[in-house]
């Protein structure tokens, strides 16, 4: 089901709980949300439609991908850049790594790793930081 997108800074400052396999449905209203705005965005995490569990789903590389739990374990190459919000006015600076190691699990909650370069890196690192609480 697509969601409103929040918009509360207080809420969006929260660090997400971790995900469960109850939170699978969750998983299905983010992507229908992304999809309904992929004209101008990427990527979402769960709080951006108002549930605080730790989940993103995103655009890899032309198909929608989504992790639960997701933890950055290795990262290289830093860089500034700026970077726009669904759920916040303005752009503003944020420093990226050009490639991360992540460390998630799938729909069936099995544990994974994956390593990611570019635009792709660049949009999972956003919508961690909303796991995170950190507005950008």
């Amino acid at each position: 089901m697509i969601q409103k997108i929040m918009r509360d800074e207080a809420f969006l400052s929260q660090k997400a709980e971790p995900a469960t396999l109850e939170d699978l449905p969750v998983a299905q209203d983010l992507l229908d949300t992304l999809n309904a705005h992929k004209a101008g965005c990427v990527g979402m995490a769960a709080n951006m439609i108002g549930v605080n569990k730790r989940i993103i789903a995103f655009d890899n590389e032309g198909k929608y991908m989504v992790m639960f739990n997701p933890e950055i374990i290795k990262k290289s190459g830093p860089y500034e850049t700026e970077e726009g919000c669904l759920s916040l006015t303005g752009i503003r600076k944020a420093k990226r790594w050009q490639s991360i190691k992540v460390q998630y699990q799938n729909e069936q909650f099995q544990t994974r790793f994956k390593t990611f370069t570019g635009w792709t890196a660049q949009i999972i690192q956003h919508e961690i930081d909303h796991c995170e609480g950190v507005l950008i």
